[in-house]
């Protein structure tokens, strides 16, 4: 099992959730809630509204999200579905737990797999930069699903 931190669209209600929970994609077990050990720019960009982190570490803030033991086929899928290695890279980051659910009680920092991007256009850098994503939050920005994409 690997440990995978979402900051996005597949945190627990937001829109791709359903596919954390669909096993036919693999196992994905919910085991606490964290943030970024550095800093990060958490932007929401692109027609469709998507979050993305840049990896610029350092800017921005400690990113909130939900950490994940996920299995061989998840951790596949979730490389699929964020178009991995082109539209987001896997890597490995450090995120400080903040709520454990999951056995054996974790405190402090874990090393996550996270979807981060280094491939993207340099005008995002100079988007508005968040410490939380909510699909419904003030921004205002509506993430459009990739099935109602153009």
């Amino acid at each position: 099992m690997a440990r995978v931190f979402v900051y996005g669209t597949l945190k627990k209600g937001q829109p791709n959730y359903k596919h954390m929970i669909n096993t036919a994609k693999g196992l994905a077990k919910f085991q606490g809630r964290g943030r970024t050990v550095e800093k990060y720019p958490l932007v929401i960009a692109g027609k469709y509204n998507i979050p993305y982190m840049l990896n610029i570490p350092g800017t921005g803030h400690h990113v909130a999200g939900e950490i994940y033991s996920v299995d061989d086929q998840m951790l596949q899928f979730l490389d699929e579905f964020e178009g991995c290695p082109d539209m987001y890279q896997r890597t490995l980051m450090r995120i400080e737990v903040v709520e454990w659910e999951g056995k054996g009680g974790a405190e402090g920092i874990l090393e996550c797999f996270v979807y981060s991007t280094a491939t993207y256009p340099p005008e995002w850098v100079g988007l508005p930069y968040y410490d939380s994503y909510d699909a419904s939050g003030k921004h205002g920005l509506s993430y459009v699903l990739r099935e109602s994409r153009e």
